[in-house]
């Protein structure tokens, strides 16, 4: 088994930017942290006892950072990337362009991806589409980024396709939505696999690591089956996992998703959560959840 103490420690918070190298380039919506601990995991953590695989890659900036730390680890394992690979016209200004694509027409992104990964091709496969529809080969998986999990369904499906690969004792799941208040059912599965993962380390703003320490078989995809949960149950797991989460501490951030359950009855589609209101901050949660919004307000500025 692999130690993963040290991970609590975020080891990858003080690396410098120019240590992302060419990585830097390619766009992405993660935040400084999150991008150093993927370089960082992939360089110092994974070992190339198996695959790495970044479901929900964008543009492929997560991908990059991954890409680039096993270069500089000098090892050339495979890396797959997976996403529907489109965009809009809102995120091609914003993104893609400033990053030297040219304007063109239509929501393609699977191009775009392809020139900005061009300096570490040898190692990445792309795979375009619908991710839950995707299958996976019997091949072990030993770093696992999960950033598509927008519905429950979507993340069920995902979790049912790929943890199955997951080495015990050997990999990590990378729940790059964690914390986030949109996608509540990402910390309910976790929390509900918790006889099979176990969450070892943070990246802010949402990112949290988890260690696999038993197979990932049909019993434990039962298990952390969200979509059909009620909002009592969703509560019930967010409140385990606040527990989980306290060596972290970031029991404060499960009571905030605790909130948004609650702000969004039966709601399992990230686009269609609205934001926690603030009178929430006077219901059952009380003080600490005043403390986890007022943390999560600072952090969002």
């Amino acid at each position: 088994m692999k130690p993963t103490a040290l991970l609590k420690e975020a080891p990858w918070a003080d690396l410098p930017p120019r240590r992302t190298g060419r990585a830097r380039a390619v766009p992405t919506m993660l935040s400084l942290d999150e991008r150093r601990a993927y370089l960082w995991l992939a360089e110092h953590w994974a070992t190339g006892e198996g695959a790495m695989v970044d479901l929900g890659c964008f543009a492929g900036g997560s991908t990059a950072h991954l890409a680039e730390g096993q270069r500089r680890a000098g090892r050339s394992g495979a890396i797959h990337a997976y996403d529907r690979f489109t965009i809009s016209e809102a995120l091609k200004e914003k993104h893609l362009y400033p990053a030297g694509i040219a304007p063109y027409e239509g929501e393609d992104l699977l191009g775009p991806a392809r020139q900005l990964l061009a300096p570490w091709t040898d190692s990445i496969a792309l795979h375009p589409g619908a991710i839950e529809e995707q299958v996976w080969d019997s091949t072990p998986i030993e770093l696992l980024v999960m950033d598509a999990s927008k519905t429950a369904r979507t993340m069920d499906a995902m979790a049912k396709t790929f943890f199955p690969a997951l080495i015990p004792g050997g990999s990590l799941i990378v729940q790059q939505d964690l914390l986030h208040l949109k996608t509540p059912w990402v910390a309910v599965q976790m929390a509900r696999m918790r006889k099979w993962v176990r969450p070892v380390g943070h990246a802010p703003r949402d990112t949290v690591i988890f260690e696999v320490t038993r197979p990932l078989d049909e019993v434990a995809i039962t298990a952390g089956r969200c979509r059909d949960l009620s909002d009592r149950e969703m509560i019930a797991a967010l409140e385990i996992m606040a527990d989980q989460l306290a060596p972290l501490s970031l029991s404060e951030h499960a009571a905030a998703l605790i909130a948004s359950v609650r702000a969004n009855p039966g709601v399992r589609l990230a686009w269609q959560m609205q934001p926690v209101s603030p009178n929430a901050e006077r219901g059952p949660e009380g003080p600490r959840l005043n403390k986890a919004l007022t943390l999560l307000r600072r952090l969002t500025r």
